[in-house]
């Protein structure tokens, strides 16, 4: 046990792979989950798997597993969204002690080739909606001196990838917005972090294999290049990793960065 029974976790992208293993791996834990995704009516054209989020089926889940669930529809792009589901969480369970920065796009294209809509809807969802919840947490961890802030990146983060500029140009600036937020709230207790999974056997992998004809695992197959003998990581192996990152079991790691890359980075 971790220590997180009673304790509070915003969590963005939460409805699917990696945010809905963490959000299962806090509720064993007897946390309270704040699930903030994309409602039955919002999706992001081309860059999902053609269905929307299922909150509630989440919900359903986390208190089968031990937690509490309180959910919010939104988009990550929207202030408001953000603002409503941040506010609406930490009324109802009087805290936010760890932000998972979760919610995240991929799609292939040539830099040259990409249109702005394109361009902007990486860097909107990747990127801005990263910073909008913290924008609205980090105040609510300030007030109580505590927190832990989680941003999930990725090893495409720490290098350069063929035909996802725009994809690691967003997972690069989660950095330095870790490194920023960790000098800026260190003072206030709080630990920023971000974690670089290689690739990871999540619904994701369907949208691109769907988007190139081709298959999931081909798609890990060829993005990842792992020095292990595996062509993915599993979500459960990040939620592992989230856990003992929010735990005081890494008190004193803030402003770094967490690598579950199977050793691809190595290469």
């Amino acid at each position: 046990m971790y220590g997180f029974k009673g304790k509070t976790i915003f969590i963005s992208g939460a409805a699917k792979g990696q945010g809905r293993a963490v959000a299962l791996a806090f509720a064993k834990e007897g946390a309270n989950i704040i699930a903030f995704d994309l409602g039955e009516k919002l999706c992001y054209p081309r860059y999902n798997d053609g269905s929307c989020a299922h909150l509630e089926a989440l919900k359903s889940d986390v208190v089968a597993a031990g937690g509490q669930c309180a959910v919010f529809a939104g988009d990550v792009r929207r202030a408001e969204d953000v603002q409503r589901a941040v506010e609406g969480g930490a009324a109802a369970f009087g805290t936010i002690d760890v932000l998972f920065n979760n919610a995240g796009i991929c799609a292939y294209g040539y830099s040259h080739e990409l249109t702005e809509a394109e361009w902007d809807a990486m860097i909107d969802i990747n990127l801005k909606g990263a910073w909008l919840c913290g924008k609205y947490v980090i105040p609510v961890m300030r007030a109580q001196k505590s927190g832990v802030i989680i941003n999930n990146s990725s090893v495409g983060g720490l290098r350069g990838m063929n035909r996802l500029s725009h994809y690691a140009a967003s997972k690069w600036a989660l950095v330095g917005l870790t490194k920023s937020w960790a000098i800026e709230n260190a003072a206030f207790g709080i630990r920023v972090i971000s974690i670089h999974p290689t690739g990871v056997n999540t619904p994701m992998n369907d949208g691109l294999a769907m988007m190139e004809g081709t298959t999931p695992k081909e798609i890990a197959e060829r993005s990842a290049g792992n020095l292990l003998p595996v062509p993915w990581i599993e979500p459960e192996d990040v939620a592992d990793s989230v856990l003992f990152l929010a735990s005081d079991k890494a008190k004193y790691v803030t402003g770094s960065q967490y690598v579950l890359d199977a050793g691809l980075l190595t290469r």
